[in-house]
């Protein structure tokens, strides 16, 4: 089998879901998958890592896009007989010129689920090409059962035609000695205090306002002097969010670090003793299971895919109920036993995932959508 895909978003998107998971699937498919053949679409520097026997990587400019994906693209896939060609970023550069079998991942569909939480540009793009994407597919990757439901509720499609392969946390996610992560972060952000964790995003999607809204009305309550710490870049609700925690007058106790470093956030999984994420939707819900990884108590959203990820590996809310979010934390942030316990559970219900498995459930995708 001859795959080609689209691994330009490795670099483009570095640091982000879609990059992250084009890396993974990637590095593990050459690696178990040797009797395949890739073609890679590659742009920018660092594409040594991915050169082998099994492997042909093809440079393509950023700045001429356009020209690589309706002609180079197709031109080359026909000539090196390509048997499918994978486009992981939402199928974004399809063309209709393909030769071959063709295969996206659409990771959620928020513009079509909460449209008022996208930009207004990304939102235009997305409705509109959605559609041409999905029709011009022959078959679809995406992230979670609850992504499936989503995309087979809005396009009326074979749901054979769907595949689900969800996603994994990176292997430097799991445990560490708490104390030496403590030490690191009172170092680098001078936070010497027990601390509640929230990691992602500040979109109204994310709910960060109702943890802080929660946070407020419980940390009197607590046994010992918590802090909450927002980790994220200055952008979106985020001014917003530190408005609210002034009016509150908890702003003394809660510490916005700004972008942190990848490399750092398992640190803070592991120093804080609870993290919490109460999303309105997640095509997949990465942090949650990241936490987990690192043997984390976990405070997170009853709904969407979220579920599906967490299972009994931790603490699920109604995230659209402050009362159920401040009994949950006040409960779990009083009793070291409880804490002890789910952390057991969510390290147990971590194993299930790994990039492996997502690599596997993706050669099965290709093989499936081959044969049809």
């Amino acid at each position: 089998m001859k795959i080609a895909i689209d691994a330009r978003g490795i670099n483009w998107y570095k640091g982000t879901g879609i990059g992250t998971y084009t890396d993974k699937i990637l590095r593990y498919m050459i690696k178990t998958h040797r009797e395949i053949f890739y073609q890679i679409y590659w742009s920018g520097g660092n594409y040594d890592e991915f050169e082998n026997d099994n492997t042909k990587i093809l440079m393509a400019s950023k700045r001429h896009h356009r020209f690589f994906e309706q002609h180079y693209f197709p031109h080359n896939l026909t000539n090196d007989n390509i048997d499918i060609y994978h486009i992981p970023q939402n199928g974004i550069g399809i063309s209709e010129r393909i030769p071959c079998k063709t295969v996206v991942t659409i990771h959620d569909l928020i513009p079509y689920i909460l449209p008022e939480t996208v930009g207004k540009g990304y939102l235009g793009k997305f409705l509109q090409e959605m559609p041409r994407i999905v029709d011009l597919s022959s078959g679809i990757i995406t992230v979670s059962e609850c992504s499936k439901r989503d995309i087979l509720k809005f396009f009326p499609i074979d749901e054979n035609k769907v595949f689900v392969t969800p996603l994994a946390a990176d292997d430097k996610y799991k445990p560490l000695d708490k104390k030496k992560c403590e030490s690191i972060i009172k170092e680098n952000y001078n936070i010497d205090k027990p601390f509640i964790l929230y990691i992602g995003g500040f979109s109204p999607r994310k709910n960060v306002k109702s943890l802080i809204l929660a946070f407020s009305k419980i940390y009197m309550n607590l046994k010992k002097e918590y802090n909450l710490v927002i980790v994220g870049a200055n952008k979106d609700d985020r001014n917003l969010l530190k408005d609210l925690s002034i009016d509150l007058n908890v702003e003394s106790r809660v510490k916005f670090t700004g972008f942190v470093d990848e490399n750092l956030l398992p640190v803070l999984y592991n120093a804080c003793d609870v993290f919490v994420y109460p999303s309105l939707y997640e095509g997949f819900g990465l942090p949650p299971l990241e936490a987990m990884s690192c043997g984390t108590p976990v405070i997170t959203s009853d709904i969407s895919s979220i579920p599906e990820v967490v299972g009994d590996g931790g603490i699920l809310i109604d995230p659209f109920n402050i009362d159920s979010l401040m009994s949950s934390l006040e409960n779990l942030l009083n009793s070291e036993s409880a804490r002890s316990s789910l952390s057991a559970k969510a390290l147990q219900r971590a194993s299930n995932f790994s990039w492996e498995k997502t690599s596997e459930k993706t050669v099965e995708a290709y093989k499936n959508i081959l044969s049809t």
